[in-house]
């Protein structure tokens, strides 16, 4: 019965982590820029770390030294991925810095054939392919040329694919509230080390103004705690291709919110680019299985090792 559930809730818990983490652009309005960033991830996923470890403080009893060494690793590879994505956004637009780390999802089959041996089926490159497609068209309103930034950014996007990977094949036997926990302890702790080594310490005036409480807060509880929980449930009850393709939204969803609530235009190009990610979305959720009943159901990426 709760696997039942678990498998029932697996899918919206990853739409909603990729609604949340796109909603944040509009929310956080680039005020945060002003820490360095090191600082914001050392504060990010300390916060992170100290709130899910009361939340879930009744899980502790189960707590073993083989979480330690699995959050080390889940946890260095947020760290890398986040980190290099920001700096790769100083090297080019939003949008490119969008669209380049999107191609993730196309990276994640094949990652994880080369670690489970579990190859990919055609319905899951093809949802990759309509995806990246689609968010291209979305985030992509210039002239494409290459900058270091964007080789920064497709570093970033090989260290998300290898995080969902990571995720998909650490988790198995552990509780996934504990190892986010540590993933969390991991991620502050090689920001803090980084932070101190090469960046200066943001001023006490800087911290404590309101607005920056208010969206580091936001940051903290919605797009670290929650946003990453969900992801890391959802991907235990999930195959790692599929995932991969609900958490790339995370751009859509930013763009929509950016029309919703600053009025920016509707055009045909994003309508088109929505339609396509929609149809990636059902390709790799369904297979196009309604368009063919009665039929053998083609052979998809099995589900997560968790055993």
């Amino acid at each position: 019965m709760h696997e039942r559930r678990m498998r029932r809730l697996a899918k919206p818990m990853l739409f909603a982590a990729a609604f949340i983490w796109g909603s944040s652009f509009v929310i956080m309005k680039g005020a945060v820029d002003i820490i360095p960033t090191f600082f914001l991830l050392a504060f990010r996923f300390t916060g992170g770390a100290l709130l899910l470890s009361l939340v879930c403080w009744k899980k502790w009893k189960s707590c073993t030294r083989d979480y330690l060494c699995r959050g080390a690793i889940i946890g260095g590879l947020l760290f890398l991925a986040y980190s290099v994505q920001t700096f790769g956004l100083m090297g080019t637009t939003p949008s490119k810095n969008a669209f380049l780390t999107t191609v993730y999802c196309v990276m994640v089959p094949f990652f994880y054939w080369a670690v489970a041996k579990k190859r990919p089926d055609r319905y899951n490159l093809l949802a990759a392919v309509l995806c990246v497609t689609g968010v291209g068209l979305v985030s992509l309103t210039n002239s494409f040329t290459v900058t270091w930034g964007d080789g920064l950014t497709l570093c970033c996007a090989i260290f998300y694919a290898s995080h969902i990977v990571a995720v998909a094949k650490l988790s198995g036997g552990k509780d996934i509230y504990l190892l986010t926990v540590f993933q969390f302890l991991w991620a502050a702790i090689y920001a803090w080390v980084c932070g101190l080594l090469f960046q200066d310490f943001p001023s006490v005036e800087t911290l404590l103004s309101a607005d920056l409480l208010i969206q580091m807060g936001f940051l903290i509880v919605m797009a670290t705690t929650v946003a990453l929980l969900f992801q890391n449930v959802g991907q235990v009850w999930s195959d790692p291709a599929s995932a991969s393709v609900i958490l790339s939204l995370e751009s859509v969803f930013g763009v929509l919110c950016s029309v919703v609530f600053y009025g920016d235009p509707l055009t045909g190009r994003l309508m088109i680019g929505f339609v396509l990610i929609f149809v990636a979305v059902v390709c790799s959720e369904t297979k196009f299985s309604f368009l063919h009943r009665g039929r053998v159901k083609p052979e998809g990426t099995p589900a997560a090792d968790h055993s």
